[in-house]
């Protein structure tokens, strides 16, 4: 019953965290647009009063005319509307989400006992909570702290951009050492969206809070809190697209399980963020193929580096290379041993799969940390695991599954999972 409540409330709170995420991310993407999409006022009593631009739409039926004030307008409403309890949520959710599952189960989904990093394999459950909470932590403190000191007036954002790529590169590269596969790519994912929250809380409301206040008081707004809240909004807006994807790659093991994880990681965090530019461009009237062009040649090269081809021949650096080296060593002494006790066949992977896999991959698992088989793969039947053989195969050598290592499967078991050559159903 405990396993199936908190089953629930996972799936609540997912629920949550989506509605929030839309919410905020398509209210973000609608005033990009908006900003960048303003034209010159065409009525002379606007300019008088100050519209730095204007645009006319039509949606739903209905003609709407927005404009944008380049100084404090002559009253503001009480009703001001304000953005920032979607940002808020959206974290709130997800790190509540992440707690839930991930913190909860430290041993299981955060410890990366493959790492060739001896101290990160070897961390205990505390010790990866610790660690996943400070990275978090330190990720929007190193960009806040570059923000600040590379561009403090927003003077040198260019530089200060290629600062921040370089920043995510080392986030990939750390975290894929330092956790499990599918925990890696939702910290490097993490680190973006807090510090996505954290520009809002901490410098995009505040500032706008001080200016409001400045024109209520009849006072000039400082127009540094206008340029530092414009920066980190447009550092959010090419955010979203990378940490969408990031959020979603637990469905897709083929990307953290593979060797070269991270790198396939850091293009994907590059393609979002060109991709990004085409729109925020063309709602400027700037058609530049060039961006999405460079985006989908980059989602090229990962589909190229997360090709089976590649992982084999990843060096022994990376952090599941040697599991998959073992792995195919011993797999070549399984098939060559494979005519003196008999060939590979379901019946002895099923035997595999009942002694290390089915306390979780079951109908009804007896593992208390689950109430219905994870991602509903079952591997409790000749059938289903004939049904999943690939996917077995590819988790089972990598080194991922089991999660943790929790059923103590052995390098032997992993080797005769490695040369199964299944027969079609």
């Amino acid at each position: 019953m405990e396993a199936y409540l908190l089953e629930f409330g996972n799936m609540l709170l997912r629920w949550l965290h989506v509605i929030a995420a839309i919410a905020w991310i398509g209210e973000s993407i609608y005033f990009v647009m908006l900003d960048n999409g303003l034209k010159s006022p065409r009525a002379a009593e606007d300019k008088q009063k100050g519209v730095f631009g204007e645009m006319w739409a039509v949606h739903g039926g209905g003609f709407y005319h927005n404009q944008k004030y380049a100084t404090a307008p002559a009253k503001l409403p009480d009703d001001l509307h304000w953005s920032f309890w979607k940002a808020y949520t959206t974290w709130l959710s997800g790190f509540a989400l992440f707690a839930l599952l991930y913190l909860a189960s430290p041993s299981i989904y955060l410890v990366n006992p493959s790492s060739s990093w001896e101290w990160a394999a070897n961390m205990t459950g505390w010790q990866a909570n610790v660690a996943a909470v400070l990275f978090l932590l330190l990720g929007w403190v190193i960009y806040n702290e570059l923000c600040k000191r590379i561009s403090p007036n927003m003077e040198r954002d260019g530089v200060l951009s290629i600062a921040v790529a370089v920043m995510m590169v080392v986030v990939s590269y750390i975290s894929v050492h330092l956790f499990a596969g599918r925990a890696a790519f939702l910290l490097t994912g993490a680190v973006m969206a807090t510090a996505m929250s954290a520009n809002v809380f901490f410098w995009i409301i505040p500032g706008q809070r001080r200016m409001v206040k400045a024109m209520k008081a009849g006072e000039t707004p400082n127009p540094i809190d206008g340029k530092r809240g414009k920066q980190r909004s447009v550092h959010n807006t090419y955010f979203t697209l990378p940490v969408v994807l990031l959020m979603l790659s637990n469905h897709y093991s083929f990307m953290y399980t593979h060797d070269y994880a991270w790198v396939i990681m850091a293009l994907f965090i590059f393609a979002g963020a060109l991709i990004r530019q085409f729109f925020v461009l063309m709602h400027q009237g700037n058609i530049r193929l060039a961006y999405p062009a460079a985006g989908a040649a980059l989602i090229l090269v990962a589909v190229w580096v997360a090709s089976p081809n590649m992982q084999s021949a990843a060096p022994d650096s990376q952090p599941t290379a040697s599991a998959n080296a073992n792995a195919e060593t011993q797999g070549d002494d399984a098939m060559a041993t494979a005519g003196a006790d008999g060939p590979i066949d379901i019946a002895r992977i099923q035997v595999i799969m009942n002694e290390r896999c089915v306390q979780c991959h079951a109908k009804q698992p007896s593992h208390a940390g689950f109430a219905a088989a994870p991602a509903g793969i079952l591997l409790d039947s000749e059938r289903h695991t004939t049904i999943q053989a690939q996917m077995v195969k590819q988790v089972v050598a990598s080194g991922y599954m089991p999660l943790g290592n929790i059923t103590k499967i052995t390098d032997e078991e992993r080797a005769t999972i490695a040369a199964w050559k299944p027969e079609p159903l």
